[in-house]
């Protein structure tokens, strides 16, 4: 193998880096091939014209080529992937839980360790090694932008929740039970009295107050990002949204949903077939086969958890709604007359089956057999 990476490294003459990017200081490990022994350096985060100087030197110094690169997917987001490739250089962002560690109880970790680590794998994967990582697939800058209103409208949704169960949790520790909280609740607030006839304490009736102004001003952003989302809906001059409304047209499938799984599944991944729409998903099963033992340990429950949530959910709206579909009498046929351990395995794999014959749909049109579409 060895010398094979010498042959490799010889004929593209590529300068390979790896990046650990933290939040006040980047560590790059470089090199020319396997046989060669990293070079590291440190600068200061985000510096990008400092970042192109100690490349262009060491391509310059070692005769490269070009150059190859990668980091791991996080915080940073696609920004560095796009100016890195700007630049004419071939880079890779890898998901972090793709990488390969020690199943030692306890392993050294640092940031040079990691930057090294990631750098031996990028080799690893140009001398034609298969399977190293998962690379991740980037959005492009108008893809990215689309998704900003739901991830927003979810936000803002979990700080409203927040709020409410704040309050509760206050007033429910003076003995009351609040009220739904709307316009009458300052009012409610006001003439509220403990087990004993006297008035609510000045403190807490003042914290529940400035509380709940917080769930109003969360209340009144979330319904204006919902009048947006359907005004949005309708434009059918929009073509970004063209998955969003084929979903939404179908019954059983809210605009929360549609939005979600339009924008942040279907719209720019360019799945091959149904199992990377599984796999991406999460629900993809994982069996263990080890000698004699052979079991499964259930879906594998990576990718995106909000399209995985999704699915279980309206899966189970599916059968409401959509009662005389294909996917809905296979479940009936197979787990409707199981335990409730049996209806939750099968509803499992009625979410994936849905979510396969939904990429189906939006990419092709042709509707899931037996499903029916909103009047």
């Amino acid at each position: 193998m060895s010398t094979a990476a010498t042959r490799m490294d010889q004929d593209t003459r590529t300068l390979y880096v790896a990046f650990e990017l933290g939040e006040k200081d980047w560590k790059l490990a470089m090199s020319p091939g396997l046989e060669a022994r990293p070079r590291l350096r440190a600068l200061r985060a985000r510096d990008t014209s400092r970042l192109l100087e100690v490349l262009e030197r060491e391509r310059k110094r070692l005769g490269a080529e070009r150059v190859a690169s990668c980091y791991e997917a996080g915080r940073d987001g696609f920004w560095l992937d796009r100016f890195l490739r700007a630049q004419g250089i071939d880079n890779r962002i890898v998901d972090a839980a793709s990488i390969e560690v020690r199943r030692r109880s306890r392993r050294v970790k640092t940031d040079r360790l990691d930057a090294q680590k990631l750098l031996t794998m990028l080799q690893r994967e140009a001398l034609g090694e298969t399977g190293v990582w998962s690379v991740v697939r980037v959005p492009s800058v108008a893809d990215e932008d689309a998704r900003s209103l739901q991830r927003e409208y979810r936000t803002l949704v979990k700080e409203r929740s927040r709020s409410s169960n704040r309050m509760k949790g206050l007033l429910a520790s003076q003995g009351l039970v609040a009220p739904r909280i709307d316009g009458r609740f300052l009012a409610w607030l006001a003439s509220a009295r403990l087990w004993d006839g006297s008035p609510l304490p000045s403190g807490v009736r003042a914290r529940v107050a400035r509380e709940y102004e917080r769930w109003r001003f969360t209340h009144d952003q979330v319904l204006a990002l919902q009048k947006e989302r359907r005004e949005r809906t309708k434009d059918e001059t929009d073509r970004s949204l063209q998955k969003v409304r084929a979903l939404f047209a179908l019954k059983g499938i809210g605009l929360g949903a549609a939005w979600t799984w339009g924008l942040e599944f279907f719209s720019w991944r360019n799945f091959r077939n149904g199992k990377e729409v599984g796999s991406l998903s999460g629900l993809a099963p994982t069996p263990y086969q080890s000698g004699a033992s052979e079991h499964e340990l259930g879906i594998s429950r990576a990718g995106n958890r909000w399209v995985r949530g999704l699915a279980i959910e309206i899966a189970w709206g599916w059968l409401r709604h959509q009662p005389d579909s294909a996917l809905s009498r296979w479940y009936q046929e197979r787990f409707a007359r199981g335990g409730p351990r049996a209806r939750k395995i099968g509803i499992v794999a009625l979410a994936r089956k849905l979510l396969v014959a939904l990429w189906r749909y939006v990419e092709t049109g042709v509707l899931p057999e037996g499903a029916l579409l909103k009047a």
